[in-house]
């Protein structure tokens, strides 16, 4: 790619070159489509940066001028189109139905809802671990935990919750 007679040199330029460059391209394409990038807040902003992630990796790591220039292309496109769908999931409420998920209700008042932990594949254990890292000490206290769209779990605890934090989060029965 830059001294294809001496391999070492090769791939040393390769690495102090291509990685940096490659950095550089997602830092501008990030100030070109916004913020939002890599955000977490739907399941597919989370699979746009992991595909990122691993995009960048095969431009740092490209032995090819092709490779690197489509690792490149495809980090504009997946970052584009990220935005292009935020864009749509703000005026079209059937989008946002077709590309994400409902948050899932897990707990409320202190009572797991086993029906839902069972249907999202989520362990009393999975929520205990949560409640202790939000220092939930009272499961009394504990006004709801949430199963996120984004796969987090929330814990809200207190001695009061407003309903509105509740809207939209689903609540699974045995019928679901």
């Amino acid at each position: 790619m830059f001294t294809p007679d001496n391999m070492q040199l090769d791939i040393a330029l390769r690495t102090l070159i291509l990685g940096p460059c490659a950095l550089a391209w997602i830092v501008f394409v990030v100030r070109l489509v916004g913020l939002r990038s890599f955000s977490k807040m739907a399941a597919f902003d989370f699979v746009v940066t992991i595909a990122t992630g691993s995009l960048l990796a095969a431009a740092a790591t490209a032995d090819t001028w092709p490779i690197f220039l489509q690792a490149l292309g495809a980090m504009l496109v997946l970052l584009v189109a990220q935005a292009i769908v935020a864009f749509l999931r703000v005026r079209y409420s059937l989008v946002t139905s077709l590309m994400e998920n409902e948050p899932v209700l897990l707990m409320r008042n202190g009572v797991f809802h086993t029906d839902a932990m069972k249907r999202n594949r989520v362990t009393k254990d999975d929520v205990v671990a949560k409640l202790r890292e939000a220092n939930a000490l009272d499961f009394s206290c504990v006004r709801a935990v949430v199963l996120e769209v984004t796969g987090d779990i929330s814990v809200l605890h207190g001695e009061t919750i407003d309903e509105t934090v509740l809207e939209h989060v689903r609540v699974q029965t045995n019928s679901d």
